[in-house]
C-alpha cells in the first residue's frame, strides 16, 4: 500500500511537470518564432539601452514648501504644514502650524526623495501618535507624491494614505 501511494505521487509529479514543460516550451516557441522572423527581414540589429532613471538634484528640492496632504479615501480635510528642504540629506524638517518643527530623514531614490518622519503626535488624531513615510519628486516647480501615515492604535484604520502637493513658499 505505501508503495502504491509513493508510486501515484510520483505519476502525478511527473505528470505536472511534463505539462508545465509544454507550456514553457509553447510561451518560448511563440518568442522565438518573432525573434527569428524579425531577424530574417533584417540585416543588422541595433539595440538601445533603457532610458537611465534620472536621480534626484537635491538642489531643486532646497528651500521652503507649503505643503498640502489630502486622504487618498476621499476625505478632502487637508493636512498642511512647511517642508524645509536642504541641498543635501540631513536638516530637513516638517513645521506644522502652532507646533515645533518635525525632523525629517530623507534618501534619494531615483527622481524621489524617500521622506520618514516621527514618531510624534498626529496633527488629524488628537493624542495619538504618528509616524509618516512617503516619497516626494519635483514635476513642474512643485512637489508631488505620496505620504503614508501609521498612526500607534490598536484598531484597523492605523494607516491612512495621503496625496501630497507642495508649492514654494514666497
Amino acid at each position: 500500500m505505501f508503495t502504491l501511494h509513493r508510486t501515484t505521487t510520483r505519476i502525478a509529479i511527473c505528470c505536472s511537470a511534463a505539462v508545465l514543460a509544454a507550456c514553457a516550451k509553447k510561451d518560448n516557441a511563440a518568442v522565438d518564432t518573432t525573434a527569428s522572423s524579425s531577424a530574417s527581414t533584417t540585416t543588422a540589429t541595433t539595440t538601445t539601452p533603457a532610458p537611465a532613471t534620472a536621480s534626484a538634484n537635491l538642489a531643486d528640492f532646497a528651500g521652503k514648501w507649503n505643503v498640502r496632504s489630502v486622504p487618498v479615501s476621499g476625505d478632502t480635510t487637508p493636512t498642511t504644514y512647511v517642508l524645509t528642504a536642504t541641498s543635501s540629506t540631513t536638516g530637513w524638517s516638517m513645521k506644522f502650524p502652532g507646533r515645533a518643527p518635525v525632523a525629517a530623514r530623507i534618501t534619494v531614490a531615483g527622481d524621489s526623495v524617500e521622506i520618514d518622519a516621527g514618531p510624534y503626535s498626529s496633527v488629524r488624531r488628537k493624542g495619538v501618535t504618528v509616524t509618516t513615510n512617503g516619497g516626494l519628486r519635483v514635476k513642474n516647480g512643485g512637489l508631488v507624491g505620496t505620504i503614508t501615515a501609521h498612526y500607534k492604535v490598536k484598531t484597523p484604520d492605523s494607516v491612512l494614505v495621503l496625496n501630497t502637493t507642495g508649492t514654494r513658499a514666497k
